[in-house]
């Protein structure tokens, strides 16, 4: 079944699952279907008695937790269109979002609340404490009486408006409407169906399309329950919440898993010669993957069966691990604009490097194929497309092809068995000396792959090919050799690329990329980027 709006889905699922548990807070006592309905009624008073209607937009700025959810279907189910802003959103690109989106009235929790300038504050008719859903400001805040009639939203009606943090510097508010949504939901029932018995550990900001429809609304509909973490997910804290929760979901970005790689099982297994030696025999290797697989699985709690990975590329070598290693992970392929799930590869059925086929329901094709490598760009079309962004008409008219198909700028080729490899974003694509179409992700992918090497970007300088380096804990023993270094990884990296594609110098980075929160560097800051180092780091 379908359901037509968000509302549908929110009335069955609080009748269906009334006593079972929806979302907790990691330490607290989780929040039964019938008790949460109870906060959204509370939520969707205070905006009702200030004066707010169907249509008005509402912001919601708020780390993850139970309340963020009810905030969310306060709005959405009352007709009213959902803000989400990302919690690391600068004070100004916050003040920038509520007023381009006209936001009326605000949900914040107490952190975020301070990052607000009191003349943005003063232009809202209601603010409300996340928290514990208590208006704290606003100048209409319970001066209307509550309709005796809610307005319902309609399939077509808006339900949110999400500005795109992106690797670009210039946000837009990608508009969805209910069915969109719902298509999406209904479409994920093929790929992994969830059960009211599964538990997910949630770590990424709901205010991401990603976390929001696939961790919130998604088990919301069929009965689960989340678990919020609470804090940023590192190890310190991840631990042992995985030993408390033991998920049988969990949603995630590449960076987290390549993290574990690199700084515990690729460590453990290079720390002296000899292991070093016996690790690069690939039949060793397979075996030792595969043990720490099996630990691997128990410290995520023993009983996952579902990780999904998504929001960019994951590193190669980690990727190999993990098929070694036959953890259960998955991985998803898919844009704000499509709500967002576009392809995806469901364990075991993944495929290095692969993001796997497109979903029921979606035409996909290449466009602009290049005749010679098979690669084009991703366009698709989906039930749940965006309605285009907000107050930009001149940027949906870019979004799409003259025959409706959307862009999604990414280029990628694909297999005799339909399945999907990413070679980059059409914006990265550098354009080598001789015009040849250099992925500057793929060359990443193996820079990345140095055991040195935490993070990378490769730029064009000058029309030469640069890499950026970022290399955290480098011993003093190595920095006194750091030009050696350096030259270790370029011979490391052109061993392994075409001619076209090799790095001419490495630059160093001393602290880790900037990133979204979806943690994808955000390239723009770096593409023109010089530093005073330069000519030092040049090898």
């Amino acid at each position: 079944m379908i359901y037509p709006t968000l509302k549908h889905l929110y009335s069955n699922s609080i009748a269906s699952y009334a006593d079972r548990p929806s979302f907790s807070l990691l330490g607290e006592a989780p929040v039964t279907y019938a008790d949460f309905a109870q906060r959204v009624e509370k939520a969707r008073t205070h905006l009702l008695t200030a004066g707010l209607q169907k249509g008005d937009k509402v912001a919601l700025l708020s780390t993850s937790m139970p309340n963020w959810n009810a905030c969310y279907f306060a709005t959405v189910i009352s007709g009213m269109v959902a803000v989400p802003i990302l919690p690391d959103f600068s004070p100004d690109a916050i003040v920038a979002i509520l007023e381009h989106s006209e936001s009326k009235a605000l949900f914040v929790s107490d952190k975020l609340f301070a990052k607000i300038p009191v003349q943005a504050k003063e232009r809202l008719d209601v603010i409300i404490r996340a928290v514990n859903i208590k208006v704290i400001d606003g100048q209409k805040a319970g001066t209307t009486p509550m309709p005796e009639a809610i307005p319902e939203p309609g399939p077509e009606d808006l339900a949110t408006i999400i500005y795109t943090s992106g690797t670009t510097s210039s946000p837009k508010g990608v508009m969805l409407t209910h069915r969109a949504l719902c298509n999406q939901l209904h479409m994920l029932i093929s790929m992994i169906e969830v059960l009211p018995q599964d538990v997910f550990l949630s770590i990424l900001p709901l205010s991401h399309t990603y976390e929001c429809s696939l961790g919130m609304l998604y088990p919301f509909m069929q009965g689960a329950s989340v678990v919020y973490l609470g804090t940023p997910p590192t190890p310190t804290s991840l631990l042992p919440a995985l030993k408390e929760v033991r998920p049988t979901i969990m949603l995630t970005v590449p960076l987290i898993m390549e993290k574990i790689y690199t700084r515990q099982i690729f460590a453990r297994f290079t720390g002296n010669k000899a292991m070093k030696t016996l690790y690069k025999v690939r039949f060793i290797r397979r075996k030792l993957h595969r043990i720490a697989g099996k630990r691997l699985y128990e410290t995520f709690g023993g009983r996952l069966r579902f990780f999904g990975i998504g929001g960019s590329k994951i590193n190669t070598a980690t990727e190999k691990f993990l098929l070694d290693a036959r953890f259960p992970y998955s991985i998803g392929y898919g844009l704000t604009e499509t709500a967002p799930l576009i392809a995806g590869a469901v364990h075991p059925n993944t495929c290095l490097q692969s993001i796997g086929k497109v979903m029921e329901g979606i035409s996909i094709r290449l466009g602009d194929k290049d005749p010679d490598t098979g690669v084009g760009e991703i366009q698709v079309k989906t039930p749940c497309i965006m309605e285009g962004y907000y107050k930009n008409p001149e940027t949906d008219k870019e979004a799409f092809t003259d025959d409706g198909w959307f862009r999604t700028k990414d280029l990628a080729i694909m297999d005799n068995r339909g399945r999907i490899f990413i070679k980059g974003r059409l914006s990265n694509m550098i354009v080598g000396s001789s015009g040849e179409n250099i992925y500057p992700e793929e060359i990443e992918s193996i820079i990345n792959q140095h055991e040195l090497v935490t993070e990378s970007l490769v730029v064009q300088r000058d029309g030469k090919l640069v890499a950026l380096v970022y290399m955290q804990d480098l011993s003093q023993k190595l920095r006194d050799q750091i030009t050696e270094v350096h030259a270790d990884i370029m011979n490391f990296v052109n061993s392994k690329v075409g001619k076209m594609s090799r790095i001419t110098r490495i630059l160093e980075q001393e602290n880790g990329f900037e990133k979204t929160p979806t943690l994808k560097i955000k390239r723009y800051l770096y593409s023109e980027m010089r530093t005073r180092k330069d000519k030092k780091q040049a090898v």
